[in-house]
C-alpha cells in the first residue's frame, strides 16, 4: 500500500466516523475509497464493516452523556440488532449482491419521508403516550423492536446509511429529543457492525491494514461528530440526514 492510498483511506475514514456521529452513512465515502483503490466489492464491503467500527466506539464515548442511565432501556434493542447484524453478514457470505442491492434504494428512500415527517409523527405519538399514560405503547415497542432488528441485517449485509434509517425510526417511537435518538443510534449501529465483524473476521478474508488505517481515521472522527453533532439543532438534523439519504439514493442507482 503506498503513502497515497494510506493518506486517502485515513482521510476516508476520518470522514466517515464524523458523518456516522452525527446521523450515519460514513460507508458511502469509505466503500467507494475502497472500491477506488482496487478492492474488490465483497473484500472492500467486509474491510469498510471493520474499519470504521471503532470509530463507532468512538462515537458512542462521545455521547455518553445521552446515555446515561438509557442502558437497561437500550439493550432489547441492542439484543435485536446484534441479531440483525450477525443474519446481515451471513445474507452478505450466502447470496448474490443484487439480491439485496435491489430494494436498498427503496429503504434509503423511505427513511428520509420519514425524517421529513418526523416531527408531525411524534407529535401523534407523543399524544398516544399521554393518553395511555405510558412511555411507549405496545405496539410502538413492537415496531421499534422490529425495525431496530431488520435495519441491523442491512446494516450487517452492507451497512451504509444504515444510521439515516435507524435515526429516522428513532426520532419518531424514542421518547426524547434528536441527541438521545442519535445516542441510540450510535450504540445500536455499532452493536450491529461488531455482531458482522465477527462473522467476517472468522468467514472471509479481510485488508487489514486497509481496514487499521479506516479505524485511525474512523476513531479520531468519531471524536469530531460527538462534539459537532451535540451542537446541531433538530432541523439542521433533518436536513443533513436526507441530503445524505438521497446522496446515498443516487450512489446505488450509479452504482
Amino acid at each position: 500500500m503506498s503513502w497515497l492510498e494510506v493518506i486517502l483511506l485515513f482521510v476516508a475514514g476520518t470522514a466517515a466516523g464524523t458523518i456516522n456521529a452525527v446521523v450515519g452513512s460514513g460507508s458511502l465515502i469509505t466503500f467507494p475509497t475502497l472500491v477506488a483503490l482496487g478492492y474488490p466489492p465483497v473484500l472492500a464491503n467486509v474491510t469498510n464493516n471493520i474499519g470504521v467500527l471503532p470509530g463507532a466506539i468512538s462515537a458512542v464515548f462521545s455521547y455518553r452523556r445521552e446515555m446515561k442511565g438509557q442502558w437497561r432501556a437500550i439493550l432489547p434493542l441492542a439484543i435485536c440488532s446484534a441479531v440483525g447484524g450477525l443474519t446481515g453478514a451471513l445474507l452478505l457470505l450466502v447470496l448474490p449482491a443484487s439480491a439485496f442491492d435491489a430494494i436498498v434504494p427503496v429503504l434509503i428512500l423511505l427513511a428520509c419521508v420519514l425524517v421529513i415527517a418526523g416531527p408531525w409523527l411524534k407529535r401523534v405519538s407523543a399524544a398516544r403516550q399521554a393518553k395511555a399514560q405510558r412511555e411507549t405503547a405496545p405496539g410502538e415497542r413492537a415496531t421499534l423492536l422490529t425495525g431496530t432488528a431488520l435495519t441491523g441485517v442491512y446494516g450487517g449485509y452492507f451497512g451504509a446509511a444504515q444510521g439515516v434509517i435507524l435515526l429516522a425510526i428513532l426520532s419518531i417511537l424514542l421518547r426524547g429529543g434528536m441527541q438521545r435518538a442519535n445516542a441510540y443510534k450510535n450504540v445500536l449501529a455499532g452493536v450491529a457492525n461488531g455482531a458482522a465483524a465477527v462473522v467476517f473476521v472468522f468467514s472471509t478474508p479481510v485488508a487489514w491494514l486497509a481496514a487499521v488505517v479506516i479505524a485511525v481515521g474512523a476513531i479520531l472522527g468519531g471524536q469530531i461528530g460527538g462534539s459537532v453533532g451535540r451542537r446541531l439543532p433538530p432541523i439542521v438534523y433533518r436536513v443533513i440526514i436526507v441530503a445524505i439519504g438521497i446522496a446515498a439514493i443516487v450512489y446505488f442507482y450509479v452504482k
